[in-house]
């Protein structure tokens, strides 16, 4: 019902041509492929494939440029999106003209980010190493010590190390509490 709205919006500018709508990642990533759309809309939070995974298998392999429209208003999300190569960051309860005009002002070669998130995310920013959320991830879903070793090809050791920076670093008592504020703010 969301995309449907959506599209119906932005078809109402004749600037604006909705070629393709899709329902997961995985289709957003061969419509991109197949129509070298100029402008990709996704989500964080996809079937399939998430919006920094589509925009991680577009890179080096379309110039299409992707905004991530959400309801995921953490900085955390942000600064992966934007380092994963995203143009735009609005949040699903935006005005639906603001979206057109991201459209618009992305296509012309400028970012549009929501506001009030940058300034949030200007504050807040990711203490972990890629290896840390890696190993907190995994933690975080209950694997083992011994079994996130193996999947990472390290060791346990290692494995402990990185668990005990990121509790650390996020001032936790625990790896699961570790992964509950790391997923709350986005990082994971």
């Amino acid at each position: 019902m969301v995309l449907e709205a959506l599209v119906a919006l932005l078809e109402r500018d004749r600037d604006i041509e909705v070629i393709a709508q899709v329902r997961n990642g995985r289709d957003a990533v061969q419509a991109v492929l197949d129509s070298a759309a100029d402008v990709l809309v996704a989500d964080i939070e996809m079937p399939m494939m998430t919006g920094l995974e589509v925009l991680q298998a577009l890179t080096g392999r379309s110039k299409t440029k992707v905004i991530i429209v959400t309801t995921f208003a953490r900085p955390g999300y942000l600064h992966r999106a934007l380092d994963a190569g995203a143009c735009g960051y609005l949040l699903k309860d935006s005005p639906a003209r603001e979206l057109a005009d991201a459209i618009r002002r992305v296509h012309g070669g400028q970012r549009v980010i929501n506001p009030e998130l940058a300034a949030q995310a200007v504050s807040e920013r990711d203490p972990l190493t890629d290896r840390e959320r890696d190993v907190l991830r995994l933690a975080g879903d209950g694997v083992t010590s011994d079994d996130i070793a193996k999947r990472l090809g390290i060791s346990s050791g290692t494995v402990r190390n990185h668990l005990s920076q990121a509790i650390g670093k996020l001032s936790a008592t625990n790896r699961v509490e570790a992964a509950r504020i790391a997923r709350a703010k986005g990082w994971l």
